[in-house]
């Protein structure tokens, strides 16, 4: 499926649709947006959002785990419409605090929550798509996500693609007493926005017109993480590091070698230890962390891998 443009060709610096009304750009593209919400187990509503083919139906479903920060309406959504246009089902949900749904801001506490939430909005699709392959899709912590959805279903995914994903700590661990002063003031002001960060767009997006466009997504959390989300995000990874080899399902790990925001020695890390009997690691020299942030050429290889891999990954007889 090389040589099929990502609809991110067609934004620009100052939208995510381009030059286009959002039910042009759809059309543009061939496919159907729905959006709604629903109130998750916590009381909470939360927003999703799908997108299928309009012709051709549906081969495949990918659901899809947004990163930190971001939210399942801004660039996730443009990766989302470009599995839609090869003939999947696509889905995502905008995580607490995250996009439109209702939490403090850039707050999570416990990923445990996240992962449940993700785990009541994927499986009744199940219902309506009997007989497809079930993927998932996750970008940085939303790679996490993806990992422990797996681990809590391990026979239900017909495979993992990460795209950035934090799943190891490795040269970014903070020292001994950063991380033992992190545990013990997050216990008492678990919501302060006071964690030191790197300008994440500014590390993330090589193209600078791609990297403006992430700054003004409307939806964006652009505060530091807070306390107990970092104190999370540690636990997080250590976990995931001591389970790697829980990890069956096929597996597909793109990570681009220069990204300084999630280190790539985890998704290293991961392809090592998994005891996936199908698994596929691709290091993109000089890469940085988002992998649609690079310039055309790169976005086409990456998501080139990434449908070549689907493309072999689904049933042999034809689905509907």
């Amino acid at each position: 499926m090389r040589g099929e443009q990502h609809p991110v060709c067609d934004a620009t610096a100052t939208s995510v649709f381009g030059e286009y009304e959002p039910a042009a750009f759809y059309a543009k593209h061939g496919v159907e947006c729905v959006e709604d919400t629903l109130v998750n187990s916590r009381g909470l509503k939360q927003w999703w959002r799908s997108w299928t083919p309009v012709e051709g139906g549906v081969r495949g479903v990918v659901c899809v785990c947004h990163g930190y920060g971001a939210d399942a309406g801004w660039l996730v959504q443009l990766t989302c419409i470009h599995f839609a246009k090869q003939g999947f089902a696509v889905y995502a949900i905008d995580h607490q605090g995250h996009g439109k749904s209702e939490g403090l801001k850039g707050h999570i506490p416990d990923l445990n929550a996240v992962v449940g939430d993700c785990i009541a909005f994927f499986h009744p699709k199940r219902e309506s798509h009997k007989g497809l392959p079930f993927f998932l899709y996750g970008e940085s912590l939303g790679g996490a996500i993806a990992i422990l959805i797996h681990l809590q279903q391990p026979e239900l995914w017909q495979g993992i693609i990460l795209n950035g994903a934090m799943c190891g700590i490795g040269k970014f661990k903070p020292p001994w007493p950063a991380e033992h002063l992190l545990s013990l003031v997050a216990g008492f002001i678990p919501t302060w926005p006071i964690v030191p960060t790197k300008d994440i767009p500014l590390v993330s997006f090589k193209v600078p017109w791609k990297r403006d466009l992430a700054r003004i997504n409307p939806n964006r959390y652009t505060g530091r993480p807070r306390l107990a989300t970092a104190q999370e995000f540690l636990r997080v990874v250590k976990e995931i590091e001591s389970r790697a080899s829980e990890v069956t399902a096929p597996l597909l790990i793109c990570h681009g070698d220069k990204d300084i925001v999630c280190d790539p020695d985890g998704s290293k890390m991961l392809h090592q230890n998994a005891t996936s009997k199908d698994k596929t690691l691709h290091l993109y020299p000089d890469m940085w962390h988002q992998l649609v942030g690079e310039p055309a050429e790169g976005v086409e290889q990456v998501f080139g891998d990434m449908f070549s891999w689907l493309e072999a990954h689904l049933p042999t007889q034809p689905q509907t």
